[in-house]
Order: C-alpha cells, then sequence, then structure tokens
C-alpha cells in the first residue's frame, strides 16, 4: 500500500514538474549486488585526499555542477565526441579538475563488481567522502540507486549552471529551477569555504565594476586593496584566490563570518546579503554545528535533482564515455 502511494505521488510529481526528485534513491541500494562499494569509494578516495588537501573542493564543485546540469547523472564526467561538445569544455567548467580520481575509483569499484554501480553514484559518494576525510566520519548520507546519463551538452552547462556574476533575483531563480530553496541556496553556497576562485569571476569588483572603471561598493574596501595584490589587472586569467582566507583547506563555517564582513569573493556570494531571508539564515550557519547539520540536509536535496534511476540511463563501464 505505501509503495502504491509514493508511486502515486511520483507520477503527481512527474506530471507537474517533469521528475520526481530520488523518489527511487535510498540508504545502502547496492547492499546486495555489491556490499563493499562505498567502502572502496572511502578508501580510493581518501588515498588521494591524503596527498592532495585541495581535492576535496574539487570534488565537491563537480558534483554540484553535474547535478545543476540533467540532475545527478554523471554528465559532467563525460568527454566530448566527434558530433557533440561536452559539459567539460563548457566555460564554468574548464577549471574542474579530479577527473581522474573518479576514474581511479570507477576502476577498482569495477574490479569488484563489473557494471554493477554508476558514475553518478561514484561522484556523490566521493565528493561526501573527500569533504569527510577531515572528519574522518561521513559529514551527510548519501542515498544511492542513481543511473548515468546518456546526453553531456556543453550549452546546457552555460545555461544551468549558477554563475559567480548572479545577483540574487538570478541566483534565486536558478535553485526553483531545480526544486531548491532559498535556504538551500544559502546553505550549499557554503560550500565556498573550501577552495578557490580565479581573478577572472570576481576582478570586475575590483576594477570595473559598473563599467566606468570603479569598485564594488558591497566589497569590504580592505580586503579590495588585498586582492589587488593578487589580481593584477582584469586580463588576469590565470592567477587563483582562496575564497575563505585563511581556511581555504578547512570544511567549516568560516565563510558566513567572511561574508557578514562584506570579504565574500564573488559577486554572487554578496548578493546572498542583499536578500532579508538569505542573511538571517547565514547570520544562523555562523554556528559551526548549524551549519554542518543544515549542510547535510541540501546536499542529500540537492543529490536527489532529476536523478535517472530503474531502468533509465545505464551503467557506464567508463565515467568518460557512453557504453556502446
Amino acid at each position: 500500500m505505501k509503495t502504491n502511494i509514493l508511486l502515486l505521488v511520483c507520477l503527481v510529481v512527474t506530471a507537474i514538474f517533469g521528475v520526481c526528485q530520488g523518489s527511487s534513491l535510498k540508504k545502502s541500494f547496492y547492499e546486495k549486488t555489491c556490499p563493499r562499494v562505498e567502502k572502496i569509494v572511502k578508501s580510493v578516495t581518501w588515498k588521494h585526499v591524503s596527498s592532495n588537501p585541495n581535492l576535496p573542493a574539487k570534488l565537491l564543485r563537480m558534483h554540484f555542477h553535474d547535478c545543476f546540469v540533467r540532475g545527478c547523472d554523471g554528465s559532467v564526467l563525460l568527454n566530448s565526441t566527434a558530433n557533440s561538445t561536452a559539459e567539460k569544455a563548457a566555460i564554468p567548467n574548464l577549471s574542474l579538475s579530479g577527473f581522474d580520481v573518479i576514474d581511479d575509483i570507477k576502476s577498482a569499484v569495477e574490479k569488484e563488481c563489473a557494471g554493477i554501480v554508476s558514475c553518478a553514484d561514484i561522484l556523490a559518494l566521493a565528493a561526501r567522502d573527500s569533504v569527510s576525510f577531515q572528519f574522518r566520519k561521513p559529514m551527510w548520507k548519501v542515498l544511492t540507486g542513481r543511473r548515468d546519463g546518456l546526453v553531456s551538452l556543453a550549452t546546457e552547462a552555460l545555461a544551468n549552471i549558477p554563475s559567480p556574476f548572479f545577483n540574487f533575483t538570478q541566483l534565486q531563480q536558478n535553485f526553483a529551477n531545480k526544486n531548491l530553496t532559498v535556504h538551500d541556496l544559502v546553505v550549499l553556497s557554503g560550500g565556498h569555504t573550501i577552495g578557490i576562485g580565479h581573478c577572472s569571476f570576481f576582478s570586475n569588483r575590483l576594477y570595473n565594476f559598473t563599467g566606468k572603471g570603479d569598485q564594488d561598493p558591497s566589497l569590504n574596501s580592505s580586503y579590495a586593496q588585498f586582492l589587488k595584490t593578487k589580481c593584477k589587472s582584469l586580463n588576469d586569467t590565470t592567477t587563483t584566490v582562496e575564497m575563505d582566507p585563511g581556511s581555504f583547506q578547512k570544511f567549516d563555517s568560516h565563510y558566513y563570518n567572511i561574508l557578514l564582513q562584506k570579504k565574500g569573493l564573488f559577486q554572487s556570494d554578496a548578493a546572498l546579503l542583499t536578500n532579508k531571508q538569505a542573511k538571517y539564515t547565514i547570520q544562523e550557519l555562523v554556528r559551526q554545528n548549524e551549519f554542518f547539520e543544515e549542510f547535510a540536509k541540501s546536499m542529500k536535496r540537492m543529490g536527489a535533482v532529476q536523478v535517472l534511476t530503474g531502468t533509465a540511463g545505464q551503467i557506464r563501464k567508463k565515467c568518460w564515455k557512453v557504453n556502446t
């Protein structure tokens, strides 16, 4: 009876939104078909993170970019073909890295149980496990059962991945398109507590904010002066800066502290302060335990966006190409 009700609800949601988010994802989906998969993913991920502390930010961002284009279906992992330019080639994804780590994990999983575990699930698990390495315990639950998509288009990545230049209205609409709330927007932005940003994505705030050679007045002036010592001009496309100064390799709630000091690196960070509800949430998330708890919930919701389940899609043999 319960299954029939859930199916009915899913059909109604699908009719309205075109997708039933996460309807078939569940805890330990591979319990009988590949029982050791989560241990394998964690082991290989932790091996890589132990030698590359920048990896958690890279895999978390990759998972985010995957879920915002066609849902969490591993489409971001596909290479371009003679007939199609893949998501990897889109401007927002040119700075993604860590694909070799996903391939390494996939190889280890395939040796254990070939053709069973999707690349989409591997990416979702690896993102969680990479961030969790710092704490030596899982920081959020990852439901599994995703299947891999067959299509990857650079044009869709450009149209769906939120831009660092977005204002609040644009961010809110972008997240609403994925059935994610303003609360999710603020919480998931907390992922900027780790990682780096390229000068080209924020230098307009330093040198030419409104096209008149001016500086963004919403940016902390002393912080702006510091950033100018790193990013020498609007033409700098190679220099990178820590997104969370002094704490960019540590997953914590410090991002919200710097936001309140008007030191958010991107326009999209600063935009969160322009909305009353978002600003209230920022003030709540300064408390680290609150951030961890809410991040876990929002990651679960994001990880269920437009997933392929059941017989949809496929289980790729190689994460970078569709099975032939």
